[in-house]
């Protein structure tokens, strides 16, 4: 008797990477993880050693696939990252700059004169969260860089590129990775010739931009040999598309080291007036793109990994839901974790971190309250920009990752929204959104509409507290937030 067929998915995140092997309804069957390292040479500087990753990414696809006759091959990854590689070797030139990363700051002030017709070209205001500023810090600080790059003998990619490179041995990237870039144009779906000059980065060493779903090429070697590579989405998009909001006005917000929420616009992209990015959300083979207003938040989980490692204050992320819920507030306390500036809807690079309110009064129990609330307010204020932008105002929000497992904080996350939030069944949507992808190139589903018929909910939380007490406690944090500005 044949074996049933499975899709894999590789999600190369922030702190690890794994591979999770998908049934035809969805369902997860095997799931492997490593972590690598996080590297910090100097303050704002993040980065990861991209050999390791895909040594990492090699091991989990081995692992969770033993045993799974596996029909295709997706891959969703942390978006911003920038490798640089030797075309020759396939050697990284130099670690890989995080998303996180914030060295590229007097890059960005050569360009501030053209931040709006940026804006326009790509939907992004200039920060240091994108990838093309990095490369372009690679170029003019790695010693003979850019002469290898205009000899066209290394290559740029977000990571997906890097692991579809190695896997497949094509230099690609799809739509929604490039449109994280600041190099893409949003409309013509190509690198911007303006962009690639006002940045200075040779066009030889920039993969092909390809649709989220398509055949990209066989793997080779090792238990894939063979299995089509064909599905690539961000991260975040790929949780939009794995939580099945393929439609205008649907959005969904992940937890995991940082929080981002995304919503739907369709088939035009929406021009934030309120500090949102505009960006690709999806593409499926030769259709039309479908677009998304994106709310990035720098620090959600990797605030509770802060008080877990840099203060000792828990022993365990997970103990952070107990010791927060010993205490029926946080005492006054906010914590803004500007650990690298504030993402959406400020957009402010000059930020640090602030702990406000401390009194005598105050224990390690509020401190964790304070740090699951940071999550819930600065969600709010990316759900007012969004509602702000698009007219629609969100009914209930759709959440995945790893942090939704804190009943408390999606209690908190209603109470502060004011708003239904809802946990579907799979809570690994970034992955399966990955799987989606891969599995509609070669057939494995029909179609979105054999996607969304596999959404189920799994838990969702109402509104609990008094509008009073809510509207007192934003009126808190918002000042704790102007504590932050202008630090740097």
């Amino acid at each position: 008797m044949a074996r049933m067929p499975y899709v894999a998915a590789i999600d190369q995140g922030t702190t690890s990477s794994r591979c999770i092997v998908f049934d035809g309804d969805g369902g997860i069957a095997a799931v492997a993880r490593r972590e690598h390292r996080q590297r910090y040479p100097k303050p704002g500087w993040v980065e990861h050693d991209a050999a390791e990753i895909w040594a990492n990414v090699r091991a989990v696809v081995e692992e969770a696939t033993a045993g799974y006759d596996i029909a295709a091959l997706g891959i969703t990854n942390q978006r911003e990252t920038t490798v640089v590689w030797d075309r020759a070797t396939g050697e990284p030139v130099h670690h890989a700059i995080v998303w996180q990363d914030t060295r590229t700051e007097p890059v960005l002030r050569t360009l501030a004169d053209r931040e709006a017709d940026i804006r326009r070209i790509t939907g992004l205001p200039l920060a240091t969260y994108f990838a093309g500023p990095k490369l372009r810090w690679l170029l003019d600080n790695v010693d003979g860089l850019r002469g290898r790059a205009e000899r066209g003998e290394v290559l740029f990619g977000t990571v997906d590129s890097w692991l579809i490179w190695n896997l497949t041995g094509r230099h690609v990237t799809d739509v929604t990775n490039a449109s994280r870039t600041l190099l893409m144009d949003l409309r013509t779906l190509d690198w911007s010739p303006d962009l690639l000059d006002a940045l200075r980065i040779p066009a030889a060493m920039l993969p092909e931009i390809r649709p989220s779903s398509e055949v990209y090429g066989p793997a080779r070697g090792g238990r894939m040999d063979g299995v089509p590579v064909a599905g690539a989405l961000g991260d975040q998009q790929a949780a939009l598309f794995g939580q099945a909001c393929f439609q205008p006005g649907e959005g969904k917000c992940t937890y995991g080291t940082g929080s981002f929420l995304l919503v739907n616009t369709g088939a035009t992209p929406v021009v934030s007036r309120h500090g949102l990015l505009t960006t690709v959300g999806y593409q499926v083979g030769s259709e039309r793109p479908a677009y998304a207003l994106e709310g990035a938040i720098a620090v959600t989980g990797a605030l509770v990994q802060w008080l877990r490692d840099n203060l000792g204050l828990i022993g365990s992320a997970d103990e952070i839901e107990a010791l927060a819920a010993s205490v029926d507030d946080n005492g006054g306390c906010y914590i803004v974790p500007a650990f690298s500036g504030l993402f959406a809807p400020h957009w402010r690079g000059d930020a640090r971190g602030v702990i406000a309110g401390l009194t005598g009064y105050i224990t390690r129990a509020h401190l964790a309250r304070a740090a699951l609330e940071a999550s819930a307010w600065q969600t709010r204020e990316v759900v007012e920009a969004m509602d702000a932008d698009t007219d629609v105002a969100l009914r209930r929000l759709r959440v995945d990752g790893g942090m939704t497992v804190n009943n408390l904080l999606m209690q908190t996350l209603s109470d502060v929204l004011d708003l239904p939030v809802v946990r579907p069944r799979v809570t690994e949507t970034t992955c399966l959104g990955a799987a989606y992808a891969a599995g509609l190139a070669v057939g494995f589903w029909p179609d979105l509409d054999a996607l969304r018929a596999h959404w189920r909910p799994d838990a969702e939380w109402q509104p609990l507290v008094d509008k009073a007490r809510r509207e007192r406690e934003w009126s808190q944090w918002r000042k704790a937030v102007t504590r932050t500005l202008d630090w740097v």
